[in-house]
């Protein structure tokens, strides 16, 4: 599904985020946790259509859709609510919308599913309520640490807890499957798993334009929530083990998972191994995808 935006229909594609590596740095004496992450986002994810209409109303469909609620607490729902809200208080207009998801993604798989949906949201309700004024970051921040990042779609390094954000220039498509085995771990669980809480940052880097340099730059970083994620979930580390057995040139979990991910040197290897794994693990969700390059970028 393309973004689309018309008078009164906008479409919105709401990408997977993955994250390549991520660092656990500190911790906040509010409790949360201090992060270093470098994020890239894939042509694999959810789809949202938003139009104009006579009440507010929201419609899921998609594989996935059973577990979400149509309901108020639904995270796209708030986006909706946080963005009327703040057009309400300066006075003007938020009319009804009718919303369409179309759930592609596993719920609470660690590649951002929730969060990319506000943002699509967000960006969604700015062309159709022309708030192209409005900053969405703030309202983005309050709806959860990593709907911000997944505003842009882009390429970049996320730091604080995940609303602070550096776009990376020249970061190039790289070719992935991603692996759910079906499981979901819940993160305060996996955090609170995690044995060391004050580990050291991404190393800089530079001149990540190819996807060889960035699995290069890869092999010195971690994802320090992977071990308690397996401890909690050991179906994570027999996904692990599919994608090294199909080849992949690097693999590691995103987020607090269960989704990994595995790079390959071109999406035809990253297809062959989607349909090995799959033909492995039936009942997995598995799917090969891009990422989305840095715009401009080649």
């Amino acid at each position: 599904m393309r973004d689309t935006d018309t008078a009164s229909r906008v479409a919105q594609h709401a990408a997977a985020k993955i994250n390549l590596a991520l660092h656990v740095t500190g911790r906040r004496p509010d409790g949360y946790h201090l992060l270093e992450t470098l994020v890239v986002f894939t042509e694999a994810g959810d789809n949202l259509t938003i139009e104009l209409a006579a009440t507010d109303s929201l419609v899921l469909s998609g594989p996935f859709n059973a577990k979400l609620s149509d309901t108020d607490d639904n995270l796209v729902s708030r986006a909706r609510d946080r963005l009327r809200s703040a057009l309400v208080a300066d006075g003007r207009a938020a009319p009804s919308i009718a919303m369409h998801l179309d759930k592609q993604l596993p719920i609470a798989s660690g590649i951002g599913g929730g969060s990319a949906d506000a943002a699509a949201c967000l960006r969604a309700l700015q062309a159709l309520w022309r708030a192209r004024d409005v900053d969405l970051i703030a309202l983005a921040a309050n709806l959860g640490a990593d709907v911000p990042m997944c505003l842009s779609s882009q390429p970049q390094l996320a730091t604080g807890i995940g609303e602070l954000i550096q776009a990376i220039g020249g970061f190039p498509s790289l070719d992935l499957v991603l692996v759910n085995p079906g499981v979901q771990v819940a993160t305060p669980a996996v955090f609170a798993a995690l044995g060391h809480k004050d580990n050291r940052p991404l190393p800089p880097f530079s001149g990540l334009s190819t996807p060889s340099s960035v699995i290069e730059y890869l092999r010195e970083t971690r994802n320090d929530l992977q071990s308690a994620a397996i401890g909690l979930a050991p179906e994570i580390g027999q996904a692990l083990e599919a994608l090294d057995a199909s080849d992949a040139l690097f693999s590691r979990m995103s987020g607090s998972g269960a989704t990994c991910f595995g790079l390959y040197a071109d999406p035809h290897q990253a297809a062959r191994a989607a349909t090995q794994i799959a033909e492995h693990a039936p009942h997995w969700y598995v799917k090969a995808t891009r990422s989305f390059a840095t715009e401009n970028s080649r």
